[in-house]
């Protein structure tokens, strides 16, 4: 993929989140959480999980949906 030299590489892009139950995104590299909370989300091979209490910076996770349903943390940013 175009930007991606390897998973330690620094991030390309990043793109807002809104969470969502239906709502599908690019599979992230990870998500940075702007104000602590809880996150639920779908990671890239399927399971849904929760990440309690989410402290502000980066959540080293892929997902591919983050879910409004359990999720309290905002300014929730996808980077890649």
């Amino acid at each position: 993929m175009a930007g991606r030299s390897s998973d330690f590489a620094p991030y390309f892009g990043a793109s807002a989140v809104t969470a969502n139950d239906s709502t599908v995104i690019p599979t992230s590299r990870a998500l940075y959480v702007g104000v602590t909370g809880d996150v639920t989300a779908r990671l890239a091979q399927g399971q849904t999980v929760t990440f309690k209490a989410a402290p502000v910076g980066v959540l080293p996770v892929q997902v591919d949906k983050v879910l409004s349903t359990g999720t309290t943390a905002t300014n929730i940013l996808a980077l890649y």
